[in-house]
């Protein structure tokens, strides 16, 4: 990777280049096919995957959540969202009562089927998510035209790093679709915890624990 790249937190001022970039991104991840639709031929699928990830970018500066990337000058080449570990309720709280407003318009934007299957993901994923506090993984993605150029492995590497000085985590847990993905987590010290599925989709849920 070039030199010059930087990593840094998004702002609410990056919104339109997180959701453009993460729809490129997603745009043939098996469950975003299965939930949303194929988002390159399909107006109403591309709206949705828009609104979701829109919604997602938002969330993140009510709750114990930051999004991070990787620019060259101005130019966004690659993001993640992670959750961390919650020390306090009371800002959930708030944050709680701010989300529900944020769903509303969600709603409207998103079918009855679409919000069904991505409950029914949180609910899976959440399930198998280790009982010790950690770090979640929400998404990571890299421009297509920046994938293989090493942009992906230098954000997990400011991940590993985040967690490495946050007494609090103890690791981090991640979900993944693509089957292929699994021995590339695996090269990094992740370990499979639970194989399960949304209806035909297989899920990967998968931890990384420090200090093993």
């Amino acid at each position: 990777m070039k030199t010059s790249y930087r990593i840094s937190k998004l702002t609410k001022s990056d919104k339109p280049a997180f959701v453009s970039l993460m729809s490129r991104a997603f745009s043939r991840d098996p469950l975003f096919l299965h939930v949303f639709g194929d988002s390159e031929l399909d107006h109403t699928a591309r709206n949705s995957v828009t609104a979701f990830l829109s919604f997602l970018f938002d969330k993140s500066f009510l709750f114990y959540e930051e999004v991070w990337g990787i620019f060259d000058e101005d130019s966004l080449l690659g993001t993640y969202v992670v959750e961390k570990p919650q020390t306090s309720k009371l800002p959930n709280i708030k944050g709680g009562l701010l989300l529900i407003g944020m769903l509303i318009p969600l709603v409207f934007q998103l079918s009855g089927k679409t919000l069904m299957l991505l409950n029914s993901y949180m609910r899976i994923t959440r399930s198998a998510a280790p009982p010790w506090k950690h770090h979640y993984l929400i998404m990571i993605g890299v421009k297509p035209e920046a994938q293989g150029k090493g942009v992906g492995k230098t954000l997990m590497q400011h991940l590993f790093q985040t967690i490495e000085d946050d007494h609090e985590s103890q690791g981090i847990a991640l979900d993944t679709e693509k089957e292929e993905n699994v021995g590339l987590y695996r090269k990094l010290g992740f370990t499979l915890r639970e194989q399960t599925k949304i209806d035909d989709v297989p899920v990967f849920c998968m931890v990384y624990q420090k200090n093993r």
